[in-house]
This record gives structure tokens, sequence and C-alpha cells, in this order.
């Protein structure tokens, strides 16, 4: 299925490049089939959708909730209806298997209900105060143009998780999706266009970092920057907007660790780590990278988690039954493929592949599911791989378990599996990281959940549920005399 020139919205229509360059998309379990091409914009674009978020904002704040509310659950009702449309273009241009790409089309689509259900919700409140005759309150405002850069990784669901509560808040949004996975989140934006968003108050952004990266964050207009991705870019726009006034949101890195302590349930523990490994081929950023286990159940575990392992089918996400399919690219096999290389040659031990993904590797940019034993000296212990590898270290106690989750630069998400309350709650209470499970998955938050890391692995703001609007909104205390 090819789609053509999939055009950016821009002032309430669709336009391509001004010099009418373009960026081919290709489907990585074939790497050479072109699936679209998305405009390879400039300046000189750039200037015209930051002028058109600039009059959108005003329109937009001056919009009531209630209307905002509206049009974002009619945004929820297209996204259900077009699912199949969303499900085939997430396989294309991402790889991701159909099981996935239709969970992720449904909960953004959440993301969207969500947040529209919320526009019924308090976004004030009376203050009580001293001085006779006076009414105080707070209330909350828009901060105005917001700039959302989105990864390629779940491509549909991270521009929902934000676009919906920046739309709610009363922002004008720009949204700059990942290079290699634009088409889908200029899909949402038709989403958005046909669900009745003014013209001016979304735009869309697409072309070559070499060409708009540095001219992306020079608009005076921007007050908010929303950003998920990697930490080297995280942190290099910490920098760049340190000092200007605009407020940073970052969902960066991870390395994450999941702890299998002796009196862990296995048959509830090792398909959860399992899961939290290699579904989505391991480019998560909640993926469960590292396994810490009690030696006292090593044995049983390896054997466990080898027989899953081995029984992962890899295959691209158009064929029923696959597990996981390809990483996104080929440049993404290589890294990946390194990672495991030099971990070999640092001394760790294959415990078990996925084999029947080795004769893959050539047609399309599938990687080996890898399940590793390493010393906690081992680069990979440090390094985010974001693919189908799974590291294993052997603890002797809780303690230590705690311990080795946070000898990590990261601190996005963890868990322990454990039948012992008195452990699981030290575990809580220990770990370093934003987001902690027991007996769950180190993935799978709800729109609802807070979601955000500690450390390396994220900013002071978190997204999702209400929390999100903080971000996304500024407080305003008014004080009124009335006689």
């Amino acid at each position: 299925m090819t789609y053509g020139l999939v055009k950016n919205l821009v002032n309430g229509g669709f336009a391509d490049a001004s010099d009418g360059g373009t960026i081919d998309v290709t489907n990585p379990a074939t790497n050479d089939a072109l699936i679209a091409q998305v405009p390879a914009m400039t300046r000189n674009d750039l200037d015209a959708v930051f002028a058109a978020a600039e009059t959108g904002a005003k329109v937009w704040k001056g919009t009531g909730h209630l209307e905002r509310g509206r049009i974002l659950i009619e945004a929820s009702r297209l996204i259900r209806v077009r699912c199949s449309e969303l499900v085939d273009v997430i396989v294309a241009e991402m790889g991701k298997t159909q099981a996935e790409a239709i969970g992720e089309v449904g909960k953004s689509a959440e993301f969207f209900e969500y947040y529209g259900g919320l526009a019924r919700a308090s976004f004030g409140e009376y203050l009580p105060d001293g001085r006779p005759g006076t009414f105080a309150s707070q209330i909350r405002e828009p901060v105005g143009v917001v700039l959302l850069i989105t990864p390629w990784n779940d491509p549909l669901l991270t521009p929902a998780r934000k676009m919906a509560p920046a739309l709610l808040a009363g922002n004008a949004v720009v949204v700059k999706p990942a290079t290699v996975t634009p088409i889908i989140a200029l899909k949402l934006a038709e989403i958005l266009h046909d669900a009745g968003v003014p013209a001016g108050v979304l735009g869309t952004v697409t072309g070559r970092g070499s060409d708009i990266g540095d001219a992306l964050l020079s608009y005076g207009a921007i007050k908010a920057v929303s950003f998920t991705g990697s930490t080297d870019v995280g942190l290099g726009l910490q920098r760049r907007l340190a000092g200007t006034g605009v407020r940073l949101q970052t969902e960066m890195g991870g390395k994450n660790a999941a702890v299998v302590l002796e009196d862990a349930d296995l048959d509830l523990a090792v398909p959860a780590i399992v899961a939290g490994a290699f579904a989505q081929a391991g480019q998560r950023c909640t993926a469960t990278s590292r396994l810490i286990v009690q030696r006292g159940v090593e044995a049983e575990v390896v054997e466990k988690v080898n027989a899953a392992v081995r029984a992962l089918r890899v295959a691209a996400g158009n064929i029923p039954g696959a597990d996981l399919g390809p990483v996104v690219s080929r440049e993404a096999q290589r890294d990946v493929q390194e990672h495991v290389a030099k971990a070999l040659a640092e001394g760790a031990q294959v415990l078990a592949v996925a084999d029947a993904a080795h004769e893959l590797e050539s047609e399309g940019s599938f990687v080996e599911p890898t399940f590793l034993r390493i010393a906690r000296d081992s680069s990979i212990w440090r390094e985010e791989v974001f693919g189908p590898v799974l590291s294993m270290v052997v603890v002797d106690t809780p303690e230590e378990a705690i311990e080795a989750v946070n000898d990590s630069s990261y601190g996005l998400s963890s868990a322990v599996f454990t039948k012992n309350l008195s452990k699981a709650f030290q575990f809580v209470e220990g770990v370093d990281t934003g987001q902690v499970s027991v007996n769950q998955p180190t993935t799978g938050w709800d729109i609802h959940h807070p979601f955000g890391g500690f450390k390396e692995s994220g900013s002071a703001f978190k997204e999702q549920g209400t929390e999100a609007l903080n971000f996304y909104s500024r407080t305003k205390t008014v004080a009124i005399r009335t006689h």
C-alpha cells in the first residue's frame, strides 16, 4: 500500500514544501518499498506555520472549554472510525505487528476521549481572602504556542499523548514527527482538522534536521517544548533553551530493570518480563532491558526465559501470529547488533536467541531477540540498546537488587516480582525511578497515570493524566474587590 505525497497541515489547509522537496518513507520489513513521501520543509515553510500558530493561539484561547472538549471527543471518534487505515500505516512505516498497531490506535483514541471529558473539570479554584469585600481565585490559562517533537517508536500514540492535553488547555500546537515515521502523525492532523480544530491551532512540520532543526527553536512565539526521544537530544534541548523562559518537558532514555526475588511467582513473572523486553522489538522507552535475579531462582528463571525467547516468532508486522516485527531501520538494526557484539567481546554469554529471525536479517531490519548473561562492568549494562535484547545479572539479596536497579544514569521504569508485601514496599521506596511496578511489567502505563522518569530519563514535568495540564497551562491568581 502506498500513500503518495502526504502533506502538512498549515493554517487550516494541506501544503507541500515551497520548493517541492520531498522525503521518502520506506517499509522497515523490506527496506526498499516506498510507502509515501512527505514535504521536506525549509525555513520559509516554518515561517508560515508559526505565523498561523500565533493567530491560532488567540482564537483557541478564546474558544470555550466545552467546545475544545467536544472537538477532542470527535477526534477520538474519528480515530476509531479510521482504525483500519491507521493500523496499516503504523505497520508499514514503523514495523509494528498488527496487534501492536491496533493497541496503539485504541490508546490514542482514549487520550482524546479522556482529555475531551476533562473539559468539564475545574480549571481553577476559589481562594479565601482576608481583605473585606474581596473575591480571590486561581485560574489556569494556556501558555500560547507549544512545539511537540515526537519519536518514531510510538508514532501515533506519542503525538496523541501530547496534543490532547495541549489542545484542551487552549494552546496552539506545532508537531514535528520523526523523519522515519511521519505519515501517521500527518494522518492524525487530518483527523483533528476534520474534527473541527480551527485554522492555525494545529500545524505539522516535516523536514530534515539539517534543514530545519535549529530553525525550529528560533521562533519567539514558542512558549513551551515537549520532547520525546534520545537522552543526547533531550539534554541538548535543555542546554539550548536554558535561560530563554521557554518551559521544556523531556521524556528521554531508559535502562529499565525487572527484579525477580526468590519468592516470586515465576509463571507470572517470566511472561511479563519477556513481553516487556521483546514486544515492539524492544523499541519502547519503558522496555525491560535489564533482568536482575536473586540467586536462589537463577536456574529456573534462565530455563523459563530461554524457552520463551526461543518460542518468539519474528516476522513482518502484517504476518498473522508475529510476536515482533523489524526494528525501524537498517541503522537501528546495525546499532543493536553492534551493542550485542560489544557485549560478547566484553565477556557476555548468549543464553537464548529466537533463531528463526536470523534468516530475515538480510531481507529487512530484523534483529534476533537475544537473552544475555552479563557482568555489571559490561557496557550493555549502562547503554540504552533500544532493541530486542535482555541482559541478566544475579544478586544475593533484595537490597543488592535495589542497588543494582539504581546503578544507572537513567531512572524511568522498574519492576519487582515478589509475594512479600514488605519486600515490595521496600522496593517501591528504594528505587530511583519515576514509574514502579510490583508483579507487573515495566511497560503498560494507562492514559491517566502520570508518566515520566527521573535522572537522565526525564524532566520535572510529567506527561499523562491531570499532571500533563500543569505543563501546558500557567496559573493566574486574581483578587477582585466587590464592595
